[in-house]
């Protein structure tokens, strides 16, 4: 099998998504984590962030879903996961099924492309 790309990106810049044999667009499928006590600063590549998007209705499933997708036969080469800020369920969801990925043996890159963008939220008052 050949190395499979994982990508992060945020839907809210008005471009398309990232080219990919997959795109999975979690705005509308998973709660939004960023409004959770104490993490609108961090990203999905904290673990507390990871555990919370994990735990989201729908996360797991959606998960085992992409792991049997990226094992088919037709060896897909790309995966991108879109959230409206691309910071904390898309970026989570990424680490997430590369660290499943990669216990599986599975050879894998990972692009987070607008993790480092400032927040789309702001803090509530």
């Amino acid at each position: 099998m050949k190395p499979i790309l994982l990508i992060s990106y945020l839907h809210l810049s008005g471009g398309p998504p990232p080219t990919a044999d997959r795109v999975e667009d979690v705005r509308d499928r998973l709660r939004d984590p960023a409004r959770a006590q104490g993490i609108l600063d961090l990203t999905g590549l904290h673990p507390r962030v990871q555990d919370i998007v994990e735990t989201t209705p729908g996360a797991r499933e959606l998960l085992d879903n992409l792991a049997d997708y990226a094992a088919l036969s037709a060896d897909p080469r790309r995966i991108a996961i879109g959230c409206a800020g691309g910071k904390h369920r898309a970026v989570a969801l990424v680490e997430l099924l590369g660290r499943r990925l990669r216990a599986d043996g599975r050879e894998l890159a990972i692009e987070h492309r607008h993790v480092r963008f400032p927040r789309v939220l702001k803090e509530s008052s």
